[in-house]
């Protein structure tokens, strides 16, 4: 498995980092959206469609989102969706959490599959936008993410007691949680130091946050990193509901492509949100 895991890893790697670091964003933009058209699929499988009518979801928010790059959506400021999108996962994150995994079953498949689909294309459209502010922004961002679930996991080994929510991802603990906010913390103060002794470029998210004040970029980290968690928990919870380990087999020892960027799905429009308001 191990093996494996790592042959997956090095292929993505030598699939991304390529169009990611290109000087233009049509790669990566190109890229992200086969990701997300494949996520789309995922969730139309965890909400009960299969076969044809899965790849069709897939498919239908891949056409979708090409054309809205097409007609110039990723030149657009999008402030007020941002807003939206963000007060949606806030919702979310209290609602669906607070019901469970039963409780997300009950709710009509006509309202979690759109929706679900929306929050992916809206999470395509800050990818993008986020490499076209930056490389720094957008790997700040997905090093937030990075740094938060790598931290939980040693925090939550060593030090994880209480559990954070074990009817629906019963690993995670609250030590864990916290030591995911302390690591974003340290990494954001590196960053911040980096950039102020001319190492970067001044783009990250966390010299944006800085530029706000201590306060606003202390309650951002926070609020950023809660999301992570919320954005896994989120998928956990759905994959329980549908009775599966995994959202797909299509990244081999990873599970699906859901599985992977589950966490960044919430982070990424609520970063634009922060530094759009």
């Amino acid at each position: 498995m191990l093996r494996q895991r790592i042959i997956t890893a090095l292929l993505m790697l030598a699939v991304l980092l390529p169009a990611l670091f290109y000087h233009r964003v049509e790669p990566f933009a190109a890229l992200s959206l086969l990701m997300l058209a494949a996520a789309g699929w995922e969730w139309a499988r965890l909400n009960g469609k299969s076969g044809a009518s899965a790849v069709l979801i897939g498919a239908g928010l891949g056409i979708l989102l090409a054309l809205a790059w097409w007609l110039g959506a990723l030149e657009q400021t999008w402030r007020l969706l941002w807003l939206m999108t963000g007060s949606a996962w806030v919702l979310l994150s209290v609602v669906a959490l607070a019901r469970g995994a039963s409780g997300w079953s009950s709710w009509p498949s006509a309202v979690r599959l759109p929706a679900g689909l929306f929050l992916l294309g809206c999470a395509w459209l800050a990818m993008v936008q986020a490499r076209q502010i930056g490389l720094s922004f957008l790997l700040s961002v997905f090093l937030l993410v990075w740094m938060a679930d790598v931290a939980a996991y040693f925090g939550g080994k060593r030090f994880g007691r209480r559990k954070l929510a074990p009817t629906v991802s019963p690993g995670k603990s609250w030590e864990g949680a916290i030591s995911g906010l302390v690591g974003v913390c340290l990494l954001a103060a590196a960053w911040v130091w980096a950039d102020s002794a001319g190492v970067g470029d001044q783009g990250s998210l966390y010299s944006r946050l800085w530029a706000l004040g201590p306060t606003v970029a202390i309650l951002a980290l926070l609020f950023l990193t809660a999301m992570s968690v919320v954005g896994d928990l989120i998928e956990s919870l759905v994959k329980r509901s549908a009775g599966v380990k995994d959202s797909s087999q299509l990244l081999p020892g990873h599970g699906g492509v859901l599985d992977r960027v589950d966490a960044l799905l919430p982070v990424l429009p609520l970063a634009m949100m922060l530094i759009t308001l």
